[in-house]
């Protein structure tokens, strides 16, 4: 099983998508162990988009249309507003 997820950064109102076998440890990878990952410079992350998936290609393909504009756009209107 895989996942695909969008994180929100409300500090720098950066995106980042990504997929996973393990969303429990990638998340704590984003806000807690990542010692070099361009994701270290924008924490706190939220989890605002989770999509599970059986395969991994579906999975890949998933998170390429959630880059595009239009998946962008769409990941924006889940951002909780403050």
């Amino acid at each position: 099983m895989y996942t695909v997820y969008a994180l929100y950064s409300a500090d720098f109102d950066k995106l980042y998508i990504g997929y996973t076998s393990n969303l429990e440890q990638r998340l704590k990878s984003h806000n807690e162990l990542g010692k070099k990952d361009w994701t270290k410079r924008y924490r706190p992350w939220i989890l605002v988009h989770s999509e599970s998936f059986q395969d991994k290609t579906s999975a890949i393909r998933r998170e390429k249309e959630l880059k595009t504009g239009r998946g962008r756009e769409f990941l924006r209107k889940l951002i909780p507003k403050n």
